[in-house]
């Protein structure tokens, strides 16, 4: 735990694997909570993703740094009924299994909030506690699809599979919302409660405004033709000479009709937000003047004008981004290894890096009150 940060004494027992109960917990954690996190003996499969020993996988490491690792069986004799009164230990309980492991493991949430009634209790899971395909197998993929996302999308050739985890990402940003929400609560009730967050659901908060839209409008929703998704030539992507892109966000009709002077084409800016052939004008001439100049001759003659219009950037280049660093996004951990922060964080990232597996199963279990006898008969060593 950090001091001095807004979580510091909140203590997290984190149950999820893969990414979006980690990230949820990892932010947690960046606000000073204390999380430690309950693996399987053969350990949260991303220790072996996406290369690497289990020891130094990077997508494992990005995503719980500043944690630390218990480990406990909760198919042995007495894993469940140990886990139950650890849980006593903790201020909120994240879990990512589908709905009904819990419950057969004797551990539903009712039961969990029956021995501890202050217990904030979260549960994500693909498609949510209830709901005729809450026991659906799923990934970020498929909960975009289901959710319109990925069909929304705009472009030629049809959608396409989008670059970042939405659905994941998304899911494990409602969940902090819910837990500091059910955290608050408690303040004043002295009861926690079971905050039920549906992966699936938070995808459909990406097309919130465009939803809203067509469900008290009745407008109907154009692929490619809306005026976020590629409908206006004003907000679209425009390949360069040598390949690259610029993402031409210019909205507003002044932001539009700077960068159209800037470009030498003033005679573009009001046909832009005309529609039909007028529009579609627009966007052949945009096509053709940027496709004359490389994407460096297109930034340094865009230099300075306030027209919302960025350079598309390779992944990897990301870290390099002198704005980024400037905030503190990417930075140097103790041992010289590159390490990313979340975007909300209210002080410097933990000094910890990754656990090893268990290597805080002892203290753990001591801190929450277990005997000697106790920890060796949980195959703790």
């Amino acid at each position: 735990m950090s001091e001095g940060l807004p979580l510091t004494g909140l203590r997290v027992l984190d149950l999820t694997r893969h990414l979006p109960g980690p990230y949820a917990t990892l932010l947690l954690a960046d606000l000073g909570a204390q999380v430690d996190k309950l693996e399987e003996p053969s350990g949260d499969p991303a220790r072996a993703l996406p290369f690497g020993t289990k020891e130094s996988a990077s997508y494992f490491a990005g995503l719980n740094r500043g944690k630390r690792s218990l480990v406990l069986d909760l198919k042995r004799k007495g894993g469940p009924e140990a886990l139950l009164r650890l849980a006593g230990h903790y201020d909120v309980l994240v879990e990512g299994f589908r709905p009904g492991v819990m419950e057969r493991l004797g551990l539903g949430h009712a039961t969990l909030l029956a021995a501890h009634p202050r217990l904030v209790v979260c549960a994500l899971s693909g498609f949510g506690q209830t709901g005729p395909d809450r026991l659906r197998a799923g990934h970020d993929l498929g909960y975009q699809a289901r959710a319109g996302v990925v069909g929304y999308a705009g472009g030629t050739g049809g959608p396409g599979i989008p670059g970042g985890q939405l659905a994941d990402v998304g899911g494990a940003l409602f969940a902090v919302v819910g837990i500091l929400a059910a955290l608050q609560e408690r303040t004043r009730t002295a009861k926690g409660r079971v905050v039920d967050v549906a992966l699936a659901d938070a995808a459909t908060a990406f097309l919130h405004m465009h939803l809203a839209t067509h469900l008290l409008g009745g407008l109907p929703l154009v692929p490619g033709r809306d005026i976020l998704n590629g409908g206006l030539p004003c907000y679209r992507l425009y390949r360069t000479r040598d390949n690259q892109q610029l993402a031409v966000a210019a909205l507003e009709p002044r932001f539009f009709t700077a960068l159209c002077e800037r470009l030498g084409r003033p005679e573009l800016a009001a046909p832009c937000y005309e529609g039909g052939a007028e529009a579609d004008a627009v966007h052949r001439a945009l096509e053709a003047l940027f496709a004359t100049e490389t994407l460096a001759t297109w930034e340094a003659r865009l230099a300075g004008l306030d027209a919302c219009v960025e350079p598309v950037r390779a992944p990897d280049a990301v870290a390099e981004d002198a704005q980024f660093r400037a905030r503190g996004l990417f930075v140097e951990g103790p041992g010289g290894e590159r390490r990313m922060a979340t975007p909300l964080r209210l002080g410097p990232l933990p000094e910890a890096g990754p656990p090893p597996l268990g290597a805080h199963s002892r203290d753990v279990l001591t801190e929450a009150g277990f005997s000697e006898a106790e920890i060796r008969a949980l195959g703790v060593h």
